[in-house]
């Protein structure tokens, strides 16, 4: 797998199809920038359809050949994502899914289904949109992580979090959940026999939109620690790489190469013990299809 991969190295990707959520604003608007200029088709699969079209339009200033179109897609509601991936089944063939939708540090909310939002949208919603759409799905299947999931822990006993909330705490454990996923999705794809592989990411620290819940005193120091962080464009490498670099193989995982994998170009990255556990992974996808009602049949 090659270290030091960027944007540049994206190859034409003419005649493919690429669905990715959140695609409206930071690392997907970016990753469906490139994608589109290297002759994709992309889907972009947002919740606001207005924010996803002026996403569409700024693209367009730069590829004005850019071939997009959008897709629906709630991760904070399970009966929404059902309807969604009832949509993109019976459209073409998807060649690479791009889970890169997301909420980081938000107050205390709940999803429409009563669980914590970053444990709801982050995990749940994507668990489910993906159990329902990996049959149509041909090449690979990129789930976003975090250099946070090295400090998460799975616990199951709060998931509405009507007893604590720390929003630090909970994103920590999504993006925990997002690896135990993407590992065990790619175990399970590669026993029923399945060309397609999943594959997972990391941007870092990147200065997206993100940033919006965090106190205060740290927004007025993002200024100037922005050198020393990546930008959403370069936080978007590690994805690019995932969804379409050579030699990239199922159950791999990307992220920036400087220090403490904060930034810089993209390559291999290092993921917990706890994220490697198949028990662990096993335990998540027996209780997510039981809180999504939603089993990949795999």
């Amino acid at each position: 797998m090659r270290s030091g991969f960027t944007a540049d190295d994206v190859a034409q990707q003419t005649g493919r199809r690429f669905l990715v959520t959140g695609a409206n604003a930071g690392l997907g608007f970016e990753t469906a920038k490139v994608l589109a200029a290297r002759g994709a088709h992309v889907v972009l699969a947002c919740r606001d359809e207005s924010r996803a079209e002026a996403a569409a339009n700024r693209i367009r200033v730069d590829v004005p050949n850019a071939e997009l179109s959008f897709q629906s897609l709630d991760l904070a509601d399970i009966d929404q994502v059902r309807e969604a991936a009832k949509a993109v089944i019976e459209g073409p063939r998807i060649d690479v899914l791009i889970n890169n939708a997301g909420v980081m540090i938000p107050p205390k909310t709940l999803t429409k289904q009563g669980y914590e939002l970053q444990f709801g949208v982050n995990h749940l919603g994507t668990f489910a949109f993906t159990g329902l759409i990996h049959p149509h799905v041909d090449d690979r299947i990129v789930v976003t992580a975090s250099i946070a999931h090295k400090s998460g822990t799975m616990d199951y006993s709060d998931l509405d979090a009507s007893r604590s909330y720390h929003n630090w705490a909970r994103y920590q454990t999504s993006k925990l959940a997002n690896l135990l996923f993407m590992y065990e999705l790619d175990r399970q794809l590669s026993a029923a026999g399945r060309a397609t592989q999943a594959i997972g990411c990391h941007p870092g620290v990147a200065l997206t939109e993100l940033t919006r819940h965090l106190p205060l005193p740290f927004r007025t120091m993002t200024p100037l620690a922005a050198p020393f962080f990546n930008s959403a464009a370069q936080g978007a490498w590690p994805t690019l790489q995932a969804a379409t670099g050579a030699n990239v193989q199922g159950g791999d995982y990307l992220g920036p190469q400087g220090l403490g994998e904060i930034s810089g170009k993209s390559g291999p990255a290092r993921s917990t013990m706890a994220a490697r556990d198949p028990k662990a992974a096993r335990e998540l996808w027996k209780r997510s299809i039981d809180l999504t009602g939603v089993d990949p049949g795999l």
